[in-house]
């Protein structure tokens, strides 16, 4: 392998980890994904490698470029891996809830914003002691292939139930971003030279509200919008029992109160930069949970 052109992937099979790989394949890169659940057959260009504690050491000893596609706070833990390899520069996802949770009214919310703040934080000073070149990449709400916890979560329950409870007006502002423009993003940032040292805010082409949003994916089921406009207190009811079962834990009083409040991001910056052409709202079909 060409060290100048393989790539280390850190989360091969995660949403975005799918879309890269074909990308990064077409742009002439070999890979060295990494990934706890086994490989995925995509081409004999990429080796695979579970990383279960310990970290095994990697097929090449040498790659310069890394990708990190796991929640950033885990990354820390790649560190002695990546100084090993030589590592020159690092692309890694953030998230937008470092700045839209960190008021929130739930604790685990809460928890998460500071996460994410604390290890961008931790990559940046790691970065700046080694000479790696970093480029931080912080996504709006990311749906894709039916795999992401956002727009198949809604789809699942209206699928479920034939509704979709919303909190007053539900007129917040949303930018969905599809896997795929993420993916794109993280190989522009991997090769361009004016995004070393910087974080971006990378959103969806297309701004709408909450309501909106989800009247959309009703629509892609081929089903007529039922959106069941209900009281605060009533949300506390039913986010309390829907938690008991596992595929709702995650839901929270909070993601009620944040159906109007505007969650929109400038991606100037990133269009200056990496060439960042983000789709709008389009629900296809692979979209969608089964």
């Amino acid at each position: 392998m060409e060290p100048d052109r393989l790539v280390g992937v850190l989360g091969g099979r995660s949403l975005t980890g799918e879309s890269i790989l074909p990308l990064l394949l077409a742009g002439g890169w070999r890979v060295q994904a990494f990934s706890r659940s086994g490989a995925a057959s995509v081409s004999s260009d990429v080796h695979w490698q579970a990383w279960p504690a310990p970290i095994p050491p990697p097929v090449s000893k040498e790659i310069h470029h890394w990708i990190s596609l796991l929640p950033l706070w885990v990354l820390p833990s790649f560190f002695p891996l990546m100084e090993q390899c030589g590592i020159r520069r690092l692309v890694a996802l953030s998230s937008t809830s470092r700045f839209t949770k960190d008021d929130s009214d739930d604790a685990e919310e809460r928890q998460v914003a500071r996460c994410l703040r604390d290890a961008e934080e931790q990559v940046q000073a790691w970065a700046q002691r080694h000479g790696v070149e970093w480029v931080i990449l912080r996504p709006t709400l990311i749906y894709g292939f039916g795999q992401d916890k956002n727009i198949s979560e809604i789809a699942r329950f209206i699928r479920r139930f034939g509704f979709f409870p919303l909190f007053g007006k539900a007129n917040g502002l949303r930018q969905p971003i599809h896997a795929a423009d993420v993916a794109g993003a993280c190989l522009a940032a991997l090769q361009a030279s004016g995004a070393a040292n910087r974080a971006y805010n990378i959103a969806g082409g297309e701004k709408l509200t909450y309501r909106d949003m989800v009247a959309r994916v009703f629509a892609a089921l081929g089903r007529r919008p039922r959106l069941l406009t209900v009281p605060l207190w009533a949300f506390r009811l039913a986010v309390t029992t829907l938690r008991c079962l596992p595929r709702y834990r995650q839901w929270s009083v909070a993601m009620a109160e944040r159906m109007n409040s505007d969650l929109v991001f400038d991606h100037a910056d990133a269009v200056r930069d990496l060439g960042f052409k983000p789709r709008t709202f389009s629900i296809s079909p692979e979209d969608i949970a089964r």
